[in-house]
């Protein structure tokens, strides 16, 4: 069936709407201005503008035009059926196929109203067309999920391309590469995947070749997610590690050794740096690139910290001198944090000079050095530089070895403040390691102010959270159940379009603060165990990842399941208290 729609003018769409409640004539007048900018379909622009909801908006329209409304990403399209438009048309005409019947293609599009777009379908494919509404989104979501991200772009370097793709997969000289790297459908397709990842709050993005495919995938909240992208992107395998190399100024003609590079771009409104790592694997080169974004530099008081560790927190990063140590794994937000208290206590009065590999955020008002291992310029080899230029606060991106750790301790003991960051698993294993590395313990416990353990959590989605029923196997596992004081409430996300169906969006810290205190330095020149230290710390009111972990569930922040994914599965009974 085809639908035979009425095709109202533009201000009688407004008029409907204001008559059915959904919108006020203040706010269709700021839309038709808006629109005469962009050019867009009225409804499209009310969405977007926050007016109303598109179930609300559309499902309205779609009753007025007499045509069926539907959501994209709740129905399942047959392959043969998605075939029957190529990508690029899908791309330039905003619109999905959605079924194909007695030769009838039934397809989902944003303006109804635009006639002409399906009779264009009608001509070039044959079959008589048939529309059904659907927000402009749900259908370049919808694109992406059964296309693949470029797929358009993609599609037309095939076309263009002159000899068998079976070809594109040789290696290539430099000057052709160099060449189709300038390509506009090259960096167009590239745009498309850094746009794509931005959208999704990714953090990075990985391009890994395998013997029979191409891969990418982006890290969102920590987790990996593969993203969908047309299978003929092998073929394109070496022209965008390439075009990834000249943008980031790395050597074109080197693909049998690592490489490292930065790049800025514009994707979107956002202006980024992006980190760069380029490595030779058996299937050719795999391409790591880590987004970098101003809007990722939180204040202090957003990381996570309740309100008592908050006080102490701002105490320590205010002292005269000493070390602070912020310890975990990689990706467990060290360097977030590590910048955040330099920018708390960034001032004019203070000189503050940082040593890191790599350099990740610029902070204004602040002496910011990168280290070249390759030439011997060194973590400690800078610390010993930078002694001669009057500092106050000196950060260290990381304390890797004996000589490191005795410079940035005696930069303590010699009256300046030193922030850096520890490989441990919690903030008592800290001692042990400095310990091993073959450090003093009285010149340990005399100059470190406090450990700092932290890990980063996912946070439950707003929009899908609904109350869950407690694990009671885990919790009697950790010991957790006695300390409820009463019935336990826990929560999860049940999934939603605005989470990708996770349940979670976004992440907060879980932390253990160990203050360096006159018992626990006794304790540390005595050479006591890591597990010792601990007990006593907690002993005298340290909350352990576990708990703090623990206490974020039970007000709904997160799940116990990803507090235990992220932490020490062992657990002690005295490990939590009410």
């Amino acid at each position: 069936m085809v639908f035979n729609m009425v095709k109202p003018d533009k201000i009688l769409i407004g008029e409907m709407l204001i008559n059915e409640g959904l919108i006020t004539p203040e706010q269709l007048e700021r839309a038709l201005k808006e629109q005469k900018k962009t050019e867009e379909f009225i409804c499209s622009v009310l969405i977007r503008l926050g007016f109303g909801t598109e179930d609300d908006i559309l499902g309205a329209l779609a009753k007025q035009l007499g045509c069926p409304y539907v959501r994209v990403k709740n129905i399942s399209i047959p392959s043969d059926v998605i075939a029957k438009i190529p990508p690029k048309y899908a791309s330039h005409y905003k619109m999905m196929p959605i079924k194909l019947e007695n030769n009838v293609l039934t397809c989902a599009v944003s303006d109804p109203l635009n006639i002409q777009v399906l009779d264009d379908i009608k001509l070039l494919l044959g079959y008589e067309v048939a529309a059904v509404l659907s927000s402009e989104k749900d259908i370049i979501d919808g694109i992406h999920r059964y296309y693949g991200v470029g797929a358009d772009t993609l599609e037309k370097m095939v076309s263009e391309r002159t000899y068998e793709t079976g070809d594109m997969l040789k290696a290539e000289k430099t000057e052709d590469l160099e060449s189709l790297t300038e390509e506009a459908s090259v960096i167009k397709f590239l745009n498309q995947i850094l746009l794509k990842a931005v959208e999704e709050r990714a953090t990075d993005i990985h391009i890994e070749p395998f013997e029979d495919e191409l891969k990418v995938r982006f890290r969102i909240d920590g987790i990996l997610y593969p993203t969908a992208i047309p299978l003929t992107i092998k073929y394109f395998h070496s022209v965008i590690i390439s075009r990834i190399k000249i943008m980031s100024g790395l050597n074109i003609a080197e693909r049998r050794l690592p490489q490292d590079g930065r790049m800025k771009v514009k994707v979107g409104d956002y202006e980024l740096d992006m980190r760069i790592s380029i490595i030779p694997t058996v299937f050719g080169e795999s391409a790591q690139i880590r987004i970098l974004s101003q809007q990722a530099l939180l204040d202090l008081e957003k990381l996570g910290l309740v309100e008592e560790d908050l006080v102490i927190f701002d105490r320590l990063i205010r002292s005269p001198h000493g070390i602070i140590f912020v310890t975990g794994p990689t990706g467990s937000g060290k360097t977030t944090t590590l910048y955040a208290s330099l920018k708390k206590i960034n001032s004019s009065e203070l000189k503050i000079i940082t040593i890191e590999d790599p350099v990740e955020y610029q902070l204004s008002g602040i002496t910011q050095i990168q280290t070249v291992p390759k030439i011997g310029f060194t973590f400690a080899q800078g610390l010993r530089a930078v002694l001669r230029h009057d500092p106050d606060v000196l950060m260290v991106g990381e304390v890797r070895d004996y000589e490191t750790a005795e410079i940035a301790i005696r930069c303590a003991l010699t009256g300046h403040l030193v922030f850096s960051t520890l490989h441990t698993n919690d903030a008592a294993g800290a001692v042990t390691r400095l310990l091993d590395m073959g450090m003093e313990p009285f010149l340990v416990s005399s100059s470190v102010e406090c450990f700092v353990a932290q890990r980063l959590v996912r946070l439950i989605c707003p929009n899908c959270k609904a109350e869950a029923k407690p694990d009671e196997a885990t919790i009697q596992e950790l010991g957790l159940s006695r300390h409820a004081g009463g019935r336990i409430t826990l929560y999860e996300g049940k999934g939603c379009e605005a989470c990708k169906f996770t349940g979670y969006k976004g992440r907060t810290g879980i932390y253990e603060i160990l203050k360096v205190n006159e018992d626990i330095r006794q304790m540390i020149i005595a050479r006591r165990s890591s597990q010792e230290i601990k007990r006593k710390a907690m002993q005298q009111g340290m909350k352990t990842l576990l708990q703090d972990g623990w206490n974020k569930a039970l007000k709904g922040l997160t799940t116990l399941s990803e507090v235990v994914r992220v932490t020490q599965k062992e657990a002690i009974s005295e490990d939590i208290k009410s």
